[in-house]
């Protein structure tokens, strides 16, 4: 499937804490290159990433349009791992109270829901991705393990 947008403007890095996300653990230096993180995504790594996921995209329009009402694409935050010397996320999601809190008009079922954060996952994984193989040059002398956790 593919999806028809146009892509948004990339998301504005904030600097707080990435350890503070239930989903990301950060150790070592504080140092989460958010500046320059910011400058890729808008010399072309957004884009380039927005590009290839709205390609294989396993959303509609429908969906899309509550994403960006929910302005979930403003809310990614991308910051460097130098322990790791990988590009972290975090990805905005959808709550699991979504019923009760009345969360969007046009959300009516959990495969919505879950189609939404999935994709929403899928393209920063993908925006990793392109800035670390493309964008990013950062030397480092640790060596990762290879059984590190994604985000």
């Amino acid at each position: 499937m593919s999806l028809d947008v146009e892509t948004p403007d990339p998301p504005e890095l904030e600097q707080m804490d990435p350890n503070e996300y239930e989903d990301a653990e950060v150790v070592g230096d504080t140092d989460y290159k958010r500046e320059e993180l910011e400058e890729f995504l808008r010399e072309g790594a957004w884009e380039e990433a927005f590009s290839q996921w709205s390609e294989q995209a396993d959303l509609d329009e429908e969906a899309f349009g509550i994403m960006q009402d929910l302005a979930m694409l403003d809310q990614f935050d991308f910051f460097w791992d130098s322990f790791a010397e990988r590009v972290g996320y975090h990805a905005p999601g959808i709550p699991e109270d979504w019923k009760e809190r009345d969360y969007h008009p046009d959300i009516d079922s959990w495969e919505t829901v879950s189609g939404i954060n999935a994709e929403i996952t899928e393209l920063g994984q993908l925006v990793c991705d392109v800035l670390k193989d493309e964008y990013i040059d950062w030397e480092g002398d640790y060596e990762a393990p290879d059984d590190l956790p994604d985000f």
